[in-house]
């Protein structure tokens, strides 16, 4: 669509012209119409503090859930591993019917052949000590890439290969970009090297020239979904038990994210209307970047964890994110023109939308570790972040996308399960029940608030209140551009006291970041230490509270500016240029896989003795 049959609608309007209005407003506000100005800026300000108080209180609620939920998990694998020390009487029926765990019993001195090849097949990490019922889904895993390392690829997959149930429940689809030099190439070196320890192992190849579609992850995600879906079902596979786990090239996602995603799959009352979201967390490469964008990401973070706990289930995913094929086929798949190149946001709003808000988020209190952006160099890390965030609020589309789906009214899929129609597995429009407005009104209020506000706040915060002290009471009498008899702050009490309550207000609005960052700075340790077994040197450290002298910088570098040039260039005709986020990896792949598994194995055994002596 282009930008002049696209601005006939006024919803395209209100992204461009918020922080255009934004900036205008600060120098001629106090000048032109300053008791409107004060009752604006008072305005915003309260909201803009009641909703980073109320984000402050639900961040705490997810992270209490997240460290609830390693903690569960670690109670599982202390029991597990203490009942396995246990000597066993030797009952051969039960001997096969229970699988050994290598990393307690593996005998150092490899007497055996035997030995060796248990110690392989099993995980290398102390996720392998959990046992439980095998999934009752078929978990696809969709791995959007475009020129990503090899070597980081296979360490993605390898993750997810040594989950236990891998090689019975999960499909891997390779979505890669036939743009990319000698892609199927790739793609079959990676299906070779992990040939047998998936269920499926499915390579696509997103040509380049499809009329109509944008270069992103959502076309890259969309196609590979499709025809990887398509492949499943030639295979046999039942279409009613594919649940599809969109990730990233470099997203570690552990095995208690899918026994968590099973979990709630199995009390949902409809599981084919859920649309299941992890946090994200960034603890791979986080001190080898600078602080600026450790800080941005570590506030990315934290803003995706307060989005999940949504009383109503009406919260984005944000990277990982996982739905049912059945669901995926109702709507028709991922879009992708150019207004869907926020392409996780987008799909939870089509998703939404084209249910008649059936469609909730169930949140998966497990953390997906991530990769900051990282290049060689400061200042080229600084711009590969930049980049990365102009990329990101080129998601502004989906405010339009929002209004007018919203205000609209759509023919959907009646109030009952997608399984009543086997046959095909999609619901037919059956009946013409629409969203209720309170939550057209939450789902508006939540994205007008995710792109609005870092295209605003930016400037009204660090400018607003300094600006309109200068032109209203300049430091000299020269220098004074409105008449102190038309000054409404030196005429009247009441803006007297309006101006002085504008003020208190702007000196808190910084504290709900300093609670946000004091929360978060719990949660990374406790996740390093629980979850990831990191020793507390290898987290983050007293000093590491010195990164946040980099926020105000960081916040208009990698928040403000590129949010407010995505808004504006909603105007122009010129579709944005979809720059993939650059990732340093150093390939170990030239190691002896079976030597550095077992080293790796050896490292974790010594971790957990430590986590049972506990």
């Amino acid at each position: 669509m282009s930008a002049m049959s696209r601005l006939y609608s006024p919803s395209e309007w209100v992204a461009p012209l918020v922080p255009l209005l934004s900036l205008l407003v600060l120098p001629l506000g106090p000048l032109l119409f300053p008791k409107s100005y004060l009752f604006l800026l008072f305005t915003y300000f309260t909201v803009f503090l009641y909703t980073q108080v109320n984000h402050v209180c639900k961040f705490y609620m997810t992270s209490c859930k997240i460290r609830a939920t390693i903690k569960k998990w670690n109670r599982r694998l202390r029991s597990k591993s203490m009942d396995l020390a246990q000597p066993q009487p030797q009952h051969p029926s039960a001997s096969s019917n229970r699988q050994a765990s290598p990393s307690l019993t593996r005998e150092r001195n490899n007497n055996s052949a035997a030995n060796d090849d248990n110690d392989t097949q099993v995980l290398d990490d102390a996720e392998r000590l959990e046992f439980y019922e095998d999934p009752a889904y078929i978990h696809a895993f969709i791995i959007p890439n475009y020129c990503e390392p090899e070597g980081l690829l296979k360490e993605t997959i390898e993750r997810l290969a040594s989950h236990r149930n891998a090689k019975t429940h999960y499909a891997i689809i390779m979505a890669m970009e036939q743009s990319e030099s000698e892609w199927d190439i790739k793609g079959q070196r990676l299906a070779s090297f992990f040939d047998d320890r998936f269920a499926h192992f499915i390579v696509t190849g997103h040509p380049s020239n499809i009329p109509g579609e944008s270069r992103g992850k959502g076309s890259n995600v969309a196609y590979g979904a499709r025809h990887g879906c398509a492949e499943l079902l030639y295979r046999g596979v039942d279409r009613r038990r594919v649940i599809l786990t969109v990730t990233d090239a470099d997203a570690a996602i552990p095995e208690l994210y899918v026994r968590e995603l099973e979990d709630a799959l199995h009390h949902a009352e409809d599981p084919h209307y859920l649309l299941l979201a992890p946090p994200i967390f960034f603890s791979r490469n986080c001190y080898q970047v600078p602080a600026a964008v450790r800080v941005t990401d570590i506030t990315w973070s934290a803003m995706v964890m307060s989005n999940l706990s949504n009383s109503r289930g009406l919260s984005f995913p944000c990277s990982t994110y996982s739905l049912s094929m059945m669901l995926a086929e109702r709507v028709d798949y991922w879009d992708t023109d150019a207004d869907a190149v926020g392409e996780d946001m987008h799909m939870w709003l089509k998703c939404f939308f084209k249910t008649n808000g059936q469609v909730r988020t169930a949140p998966i209190y497990v953390p997906i570790n991530l990769t900051n952006v990282q290049t060689e160099g400061y200042l080229s890390n600084v711009n590969a972040r930049y980049v990365q965030a102009k990329r990101h609020y080129n998601g502004v589309a989906d405010v339009a996308y929002t209004l007018k789906n919203a205000f609209t009214r759509h023919r959907g899929a009646p109030k009952c399960s997608l399984l009543d129609d086997a046959s095909s597995g999609l619901a037919l429009a059956a009946s013409s029940s629409s969203v209720s407005w309170l939550d057209k009104a939450t789902v508006c209020f939540l994205i007008l608030e995710a792109h609005m506000i870092p295209a605003t706040s930016g400037w009204l915060m660090f400018a607003a209140v300094p600006l309109m002290q200068f032109l209203l009471f300049p430091p000299f009498s020269g220098l004074a551009l409105v008449d102190p008899a038309q000054n409404p702050i030196l005429t009247s009490d009441f803006y007297a006291q309006l101006w002085n309550m504008v003020k208190i207000i702007t000196v808190l609005l910084p504290f709900p970041l300093f609670g946000t960052l004091a929360v978060y700075e719990q949660l990374h340790r406790s996740i390093d230490r629980d979850f990831l077994l990191k020793s507390k040197n290898e987290s983050r450290q007293w000093r590491h509270l010195l990164d946040y002298a980099t926020l105000p910088v960081a916040a208009w570098l990698f928040m403000t500016l590129p949010s407010t040039l995505a808004c504006v260039k909603r105007l122009s005709q010129v579709e944005q240029q979809y720059i993939v986020s650059e990732k340093l990896f150093k390939d170990t792949t030239e190691m002896d896989h079976d030597d550095d598994i077992g080293q790796h194995n050896e490292l974790n055994q010594e971790k957990i003795n430590v986590m049972v002596a506990a």
